[in-house]
């Protein structure tokens, strides 16, 4: 991962994601929703992002990531 995203901390906006996984946006959340890529989260509005860090542990095993499971009552979309 290149050094401009490993600031602690650093959130990637999805064109960013894109780039550094090579996967289209469809693919990706298509992926969130089958709990095989990490899920975005909220930065206000329309705009999400995801966690460099949840990135970088997709990237050890793209294959074999599984999202880890969410806590009750967090999920947002009720």
């Amino acid at each position: 991962m290149s050094n401009s995203i490993k600031i602690a901390g650093a959130i990637l906006r999805r064109k960013q994601v894109e780039q550094v996984v090579g996967l289209s946006r469809s693919t990706i959340y298509q992926r969130i929703k089958d709990g095989t890529f990490p899920k975005a989260i909220s930065l206000g509005g329309r705009m999400v992002g995801w966690r460099a860090s949840d990135i970088e542990l997709f990237l050890v095993d793209p294959a074999g990531y599984r999202a880890p499971p969410e806590p009750d009552g967090e999920r947002g979309d009720d």
